[in-house]
């Protein structure tokens, strides 16, 4: 028997918020989390601009010790995990922590621990590189430190399938609950890779803008667009099978009702022409939900800023929607966090729920100069208050990954 699948917890820590509520008011301010880049010295650069967190101290969240065997994009992980669990009101004492999992994810993972290790390595030799260097560095290790923060026993997998991991790690947990493998499960994504590496590899792959404008830097469907803006934080979601959920008398944001994962086959770092790959994840969504395109209220598009996203991404839509594409509400809230990469998934699926729960529709911030290839509604500088039956959040991946899922009203 196929179980319904609800969310009933959420945890975020963001550029423009380090909670989830702190984070959703600044999607309704229309906040901008980009700045100009504090991490290193960007001279030789020439990226300038990134969302970093803002005001974040390791120690307000972990002893010192902890937090220095721990590579950044663990301590996201684990932070927006405890906030996720906290505000699901689940109790370990009463739970199977047996029938608890964790799916999460990393598009890149410890990458700041890898620089600094290689760099130790090369300057004063093997001897000097930290015995902590590869639980800090491999990419599992955000879903590895939440089950043993949490206790959780059940299943426990990492992810990585590049800017799609928080979409599919949510899609792969609303399955596993869906066939009755587990009853919970803690699904999202984390990246913190703001590092000279990191953001020298992808400005050298032209992924990234060179815009000096943190207002003109992410303006994803804008035809001035010239490249996303590196982001960095986590999101989790608490998915929990619906009567588990309801005989503890949980809060219920939405309902997991479609998801869909596609590869385009096609180029490593390109979408597919027309993004026919991700139309057809859209439509597998659709498909499993039993939802139809004139039903979707809110697309929470990929809309990373970059010209063959932002278009191919349009098309991908028109196809899977057909008609209704004209009427379907589709915003990019990427010009608000900058590109979150692994994590962006998750935290525009938060997105989705609070779309959901408090009937809202967020805007395309800094939007000013159309593109006849991104005409549909991308609902412009002002968000929408208006009831939201359906909310999808899309996801693509360098490599061709595609995934989509679909959130629903709880009735």
């Amino acid at each position: 028997m196929e179980r319904r699948v609800v969310i009933t917890g959420l945890g975020a820590i963001t550029p423009i918020g380090n909670t989830t509520p702190e984070f959703w008011e600044g999607i309704k301010q229309g906040k901008c989390g980009i700045d100009e880049i504090t991490y290193f010295d960007t001279t030789d650069f020439k990226v300038k601009l990134a969302a970093e967190l803002k005001g974040y101290d390791p120690e307000t969240y972990f002893e010192k010790r902890e937090a220095k065997r721990l590579d950044r994009f663990s301590q996201y992980g684990i932070i927006a995990a405890r906030e996720a669990w906290n505000d699901s009101n689940l109790d370990k004492e009463t739970q199977d922590m047996e029938r608890v999992g964790v799916i999460f994810g990393a598009g890149i993972g410890g990458i700041q621990t890898i620089e600094e290790e290689q760099t130790k390595l090369i300057q004063k030799g093997p001897d000097r590189v930290s015995p902590m260097y590869i639980p800090m560095g491999i990419s599992n290790m955000a879903a590895g430190n939440i089950a043993i923060e949490l206790g959780i026993k059940g299943t426990s997998i990492a992810m990585a399938t590049a800017c799609a991991t928080g979409t599919h790690c949510i899609g792969e947990s609303f399955r596993m609950i869906k066939h009755g493998y587990q009853d919970v499960v803690l699904a999202g994504g984390t990246e913190a890779s703001i590092t000279p590496l990191s953001v020298a590899g992808f400005s050298n792959i032209k992924a990234l803008t060179k815009s000096t404008d943190k207002n003109r830097a992410s303006i994803p469907f804008d035809k001035e667009r010239s490249g996303f803006v590196m982001g960095e934080g986590a999101g989790v979601l608490v998915l929990e099978e619906l009567e588990h959920a309801k005989a503890r008398g949980a809060k219920i944001y939405a309902e997991v009702v479609g998801y869909g994962a596609t590869s385009d086959s096609y180029h490593i770092t390109s979408p597919a022409p027309g993004g026919e790959g991700g139309a057809r994840a859209m439509k597998l969504a659709m498909q499993e939900a039993g939802a139809k395109p004139e039903e979707i209220t809110y697309i929470n598009a990929h809309g990373t800023s970059t010209h063959l996203n932002d278009s191919s991404e349009t098309m991908a839509v028109k196809t899977a929607f057909g008609k209704a594409a004209k009427t379907v509400m589709m915003s990019s809230t990427k010009g608000n966090t900058g590109h979150l990469l692994g994590s962006a998934g998750a935290i525009e699926a938060i997105v989705c729920a609070k779309a959901i729960e408090d009937s809202y529709v967020p805007a395309t911030i800094h939007y000013q100069v159309p593109d006849e290839e991104c005409d549909l509604d991308i609902v412009p500088n002002e968000g929408r208050k208006v009831e939201v039956n359906y909310a999808m959040s899309n996801s693509l991946g360098f490599g061709g990954h595609n995934s989509s899922i679909l959130l629903k009203k709880y009735e």
